[in-house]
């Protein structure tokens, strides 16, 4: 790809950006408190549930968080299914486009395994393997067959071998029990991984023919896969380095980062990728505008190691920005930090990790994108940064510069969720147990 065709792509991806965010200016600084239940993060995962978007660290029973850009779902360990925020294309499956500031149940299943969250769509894994996407899909990343927007979750195809998805802005990979690795929507700058054509595909179309696939992970305009020899392949657009390949051009089929075969898991962010090795280094490369690889000056093309700790358990990017998890329950922010979404408490970008308040209760499970959301070990989903849509899920679109009572009125006593749908401000919640008292960061 050349110089111009890289500026044309991130020309339409900001002006898309500036678009969806225009229409208010939330900015959350502090942390908000919305309880669920969740397993106790351990460092044993298989590297097929370690460290992918949509995989948390613990074994079950889990909870899974996925953040779309301007939307938010979980999956607490009922296995039942709550999205809220932006619902313009219905990406919260609940048959209507109307947007949520509180959780609402996505159907009646109780059978939910992953979710995953792209810009205005979202996919899900049952645990029968079956797989469902709903929302968007202007580019056939539904992968239905069609160019429809779904209001409600539709199986794709009839497989029940499905294992772990990843969805992004136009395109959809997932992967399959058999090792086979699927991917379908746009194609334009290869990411695919199909080669140059289809130049989209509205049905999952079969990535080569290896076997050994164990996870994925979807970015605006590339992809990149861990196998279960923990090689790390990428391909798509490198407009800024994201493939790690040390180029400036773009690979339509998977091409192996480096020679290390150490990599448990992997994330991609708009032009940016970060990843943990098994000794428990984190590395980062691509655009690095806002800091979001956490280190170097400039984008960087290969894999630059992020500071010197050997503790990293998880980590997530979004947008331009990124957030990571060490194994002493610690919770580190870094990039692009406009709307809060960092945590800190300012809005401030920062070009290195930065903790997240002081608690060492954080799981591993997290998502990010313009706000973030994770989990605690007591229980308690927190979320922060841009709530324009109530995508921070606490009743209302407002700013959270300071801590506020929750609003009273979100239904409580859902199995399985303790607090999901109460909001904790102060150690106080609405009708549920004790929050532990958040504390501003």
């Amino acid at each position: 790809m050349n110089a111009h065709r890289n500026d044309r792509l991130r020309t339409r991806w900001r002006q898309a950006a500036r678009t969806a965010l225009a229409a208010a200016a939330t900015v959350g600084i502090t942390l908000l408190a919305i309880g669920f239940t969740t397993g106790t993060a351990t460092a044993a995962a298989s590297p097929a549930d370690r460290d992918t978007p949509n995989a948390s660290l613990a074994a079950a029973p889990v909870s899974r968080i996925a953040t779309g850009d301007l939307h938010t779902c979980v999956i607490p360990t009922d296995a039942t299914l709550w999205c809220w925020g932006n619902n313009f294309n219905g990406q919260l499956g609940d048959g209507t486009t109307t947007n949520r500031t509180a959780p609402i149940r996505v159907g009646d299943a109780t059978t939910w395994a992953r979710i995953d969250a792209g810009t205005s769509n979202t996919c899900a894994v049952r645990t029968d393997g079956t797989l469902w996407c709903w929302g968007g899909n202007a580019n056939g990343q539904l992968g239905d067959g069609t160019t429809t927007h779904r209001r409600s979750a539709v199986q794709i195809g009839t497989a029940t071998t499905w294992a772990n998805v990843s969805t992004a802005t136009s395109h959809t990979c997932a992967v399959q029990t058999t090792g086979t690795l699927w991917c379908w929507g746009l194609n334009r700058h290869g990411q695919l991984g199909t080669g140059a054509s289809p130049y989209r595909a509205t049905t999952p179309v079969q990535v080569g023919t290896a076997t050994t696939w164990a996870s994925v992970a979807t970015g605006y305009a590339h992809t990149c896969a861990i196998r279960t020899d923990r090689t790390l392949w990428c391909w798509g657009s490198s407009s800024d380095g994201q493939l790690g390949l040390g180029i400036l051009d773009y690979r339509a089929t998977p091409t192996q980062v480096g020679t290390a075969t150490t990599w448990t898991g992997v994330t991609t962010g708009y032009a940016h990728t970060c990843a943990v090795r098994a000794d428990g280094t984190l590395w980062c490369w691509g655009e690095n505008g806002y800091g979001q690889v956490g280190g170097g000056a400039g984008f960087q093309t290969t894999p630059l190691q992020v500071g010197t700790a050997t503790t990293w358990a998880r980590v997530d990017a979004s947008i331009d920005s990124s957030c990571a998890a060490r194994t002493d329950g610690s919770l580190w922010c870094w990039g692009k930090n406009s709307y809060g979404q960092l945590g800190d408490g300012t809005t401030t970008h920062r070009s290195t990790p930065t903790q997240v308040g002081t608690a060492t209760t954080w799981t591993g499970v997290l998502a990010a994108s313009y706000h973030a959301c994770a989990a605690r070990t007591d229980g308690s989903l927190w979320c922060w940064g841009y709530n324009s849509l109530g995508q921070l899920g606490d009743g209302t679109a407002s700013s959270r510069r300071r801590f506020r009572r929750g609003r009273r009125g979100i239904p409580l006593g859902v199995p399985g969720i303790h607090r999901l749908l109460s909001v904790c401000f102060g150690g106080h919640t609405m009708g549920g147990p004790a929050c532990g008292g958040p504390v501003p960061v």
